[in-house]
């Protein structure tokens, strides 16, 4: 059976299944004496909005998300109760809940939507799937795109669209196929999608050489305190790490936020102060002496991830992602705890 025929099988398969309709046998072509009976599926805006409810929890969350009136999304979830014959949802305080069967049948729904999504993307793309993977920009022109040709040549056929950002993606709206991101909390992710910690760098105080000429007995993490400190979106890494040496004491700490990891560098490489960087990123500064470590540490806060929704996980497209990255960072290269 052909890829796009595959698909739809399945697709067809799994709304009978969640309607609840049973599949009948029809004479058919010689090579597949067995055929389905004409599909009998629910009303898909029906669908869509049954959906969207599911997963966004309240019938005015899917309104705004369908830019329709809630009324229309109670009605659309009241038309589709009554096309499959099951009560999908029941009055729970002021809102609505899924029922025991709701909640089955929106995970069926789910899985056919997502088919959908895929056999999509594949048409958009002539056949050709793109991957779209979010990265964080400095890991992803310091580590990264020097390696890309790897990674398209372990993705056979496909292009890659890597997209530096310090946002999130959500993957509820496609807007990425996997994201790689550092997370300080262990890789606690959304539900719905799988994370996996590829990488756990030292977190080093670095600064320029002229600059730490300037302050010969700075030795230790206690020493920074008091120094022109640089922060990324808050001071929140600096009195982590602080924590982690062992300093709980501290005063309020104070510096510009310039929000981008390679800002914070650059704006370290100038002289402007003491910047925390991970070590993957300043291999080279660090290597030529453009920047020095300030103070001795060991510091390791959380790590970076490789994040993908879950059902997508053990794709072949997914699977080499992880391989490849496994690769560029081998363990013995991260430091453990």
């Amino acid at each position: 059976m052909a890829g796009g025929e595959g698909a739809r099988a399945v697709l067809a398969e799994m709304f009978h299944t969640a309607a609840g309709i049973a599949p009948g046998l029809a004479p058919g072509p010689v090579h597949n004496p067995k055929v389905r009976m004409a599909r009998r599926l629910p009303p898909l805006l029906a669908l869509r909005a049954f959906d969207i409810f599911a997963r966004q929890g309240t019938v005015r969350a899917a309104a705004d998300e369908l830019a329709v009136s809630h009324t229309v999304v109670s009605r659309h979830i009241q038309n589709l109760e009554q096309s499959v014959g099951v009560k999908l949802v029941a009055k729970s305080g002021r809102g609505l809940s899924l029922t025991r069967e709701g909640i089955r049948y929106a995970s069926q729904l789910r899985r056919a939507f997502d088919l959908i999504a895929d056999a999509s993307n594949e048409l958009r793309n002539g056949g050709m799937e793109a991957v779209h993977i979010c990265c964080l920009a400095g890991l992803a022109s310091r580590c990264l795109l020097a390696r890309l040709p790897e990674l398209e040549e372990a993705l056979t056929g496909r292009e890659v669209i890597l997209q530096p950002t310090s946002t999130r993606p959500d993957f509820s709206r496609e807007e990425a196929d996997a994201e790689i991101m550092y997370l300080e909390d262990g890789g606690a992710v959304a539900d719905g999608l799988r994370s996996e910690m590829f990488a756990r760098p030292r977190i080093l105080a670095i600064a320029s050489p002229e600059f730490k000429a300037r302050y010969p007995d700075v030795r230790t993490p206690a020493d920074l305190v008091g120094l022109p400190l640089i922060h990324e979106q808050s001071t929140g890494m600096w009195e982590a790490w602080f924590e982690e040496a062992g300093i709980t004491e501290l005063p309020r700490l104070r510096g510009p936020r310039l929000w981008q990891a390679h800002l914070t560098i650059e704006a370290a490489r100038l002289g402007r102060g003491v910047a925390l960087v991970s070590d993957l990123l300043v291999t080279d500064p660090l290597a030529n002496g453009d920047l020095v470590e300030m103070a001795d540490s060991n510091v390791t806060i959380g790590g970076y991830y490789f994040i993908a929704p879950a059902h997508r996980w053990n794709t072949p497209v997914i699977s080499a992602i992880r391989q490849w990255l496994r690769a560029v960072f081998p363990p013995e290269q991260t430091p453990t705890l």
